[in-house]
């Protein structure tokens, strides 16, 4: 619980619940400083839970794998308006206060220095919204860290057909009738719409033309993902989520990172598409930066590659060994 937490609006909360999960012990070195702490940020409408999946920790946190649970300690938080930390749906609705991606990572470091007294991270990595928080710990806390890999991101300002999507949702809630400010009674027809959205953005096509080759196939799939995410979504705080990254531009000040940062995106990822090349051009920028585009394959399942990790992990083991102390 974090006493009150000013949002950079202004608003304040006097208390700020953020729910965590840990894996492991924290190790100290000679110095006194935490040595093994890895910090791992989940994506918009997630939570830390989505890194206990067997594609996710089946592959990095067993015995002897990369993050090996045994050896490292784990962070994974529910970040600010998500999964059980404090959110719009505990009762404040469209009266919480509003939070950007610079309060999410304020949050963080605070759970992470006051709530756990961790005071350096061995990693920063995070996928699509928590790859963006993962570009800003760079810049925010230049100094906390040994190493940084953001998935699926960009360092650039929330813009073109990234912006649009997320208008889409945005608009979809705020103009629904059943909406009513934030105080609905039960879900608006705008969070279905948003729903369908979030599935049209999420894998490639080839992968979603495998799963519903016929049209009665695609509408079945359609349905039964629409179905789950109003059963487990909240209107209110998916408006809050996708309206959150109006504060994330970490590129006027990408060359104040000072960690090795190894950044990984997808060729297949349509909310982060590679012939944009912004990925390829703001790299350049980072003294210690190394960007990574995997080609389209039968592994690569779009902006959802980001939590398969038996596609990228040969790229994380090279930079734990170049970030060694």
């Amino acid at each position: 619980m974090i006493r009150d937490f000013r949002f950079q609006s202004g608003e304040t909360l006097p208390e700020l619940k953020i729910h965590y999960r840990t894996l492991g012990a924290p190790q100290r070195d000679e110095k006194g400083l935490v040595k093994n702490a890895v910090l791992i940020l989940h994506g918009t409408t997630g939570n830390g839970s989505n890194f206990l999946r067997a594609e996710f920790a089946g592959e990095l946190f067993g015995p002897g794998q990369l993050l090996d649970a045994t050896r490292y300690f784990i962070v994974l938080p529910d970040n600010i308006g998500h999964g059980h930390s404090s959110k719009p749906s505990d009762g404040l609705h469209a009266h919480f206060p509003k939070y950007g991606y610079r309060d999410m990572v304020e949050a963080q470091y605070k759970l992470l220095t006051e709530g756990l007294k961790v005071d350096h991270l061995r990693l920063v990595m995070g996928t699509s919204m928590g790859g963006m928080h993962t570009w800003l710990w760079g810049e925010m806390h230049p100094q906390f860290m040994d190493a940084l890999m953001p998935l699926a991101s960009l360092p650039t300002q929330i813009s073109g057909r990234n912006r649009v999507w997320r208008r889409i949702i945005i608009d979809a809630i705020r103009t629904d009738p059943e909406w009513r400010n934030g105080d609905y009674e039960t879900q608006p027809h705008g969070l279905r719409i948003a729903a369908e959205m979030l599935y049209f953005m999420s894998s490639n096509p080839i992968q979603r033309q495998k799963e519903a080759s016929t049209l009665e196939k695609a509408d079945r799939a359609l349905d039964t993902f629409v179905a789950s995410t109003m059963k487990t979504h909240d209107a209110n705080n998916v408006l809050y989520a996708l309206e959150s990254s109006r504060d994330y531009d970490p590129g006027p000040v990408l060359e104040s990172i000072t960690a090795p940062l190894l950044a990984i995106n997808s060729a297949d990822d349509l909310i982060n598409p590679p012939e944009l090349r912004l990925l390829e051009k703001e790299i350049k920028r980072v003294k210690r930066g190394r960007a990574i585009v995997i080609p389209l394959s039968d592994r690569t399942r779009g902006h959802g590659t980001h939590t398969l990790a038996a596609v990228w992990k040969k790229h994380l083991a090279t930079l734990l060994k170049k970030s060694e102390r």
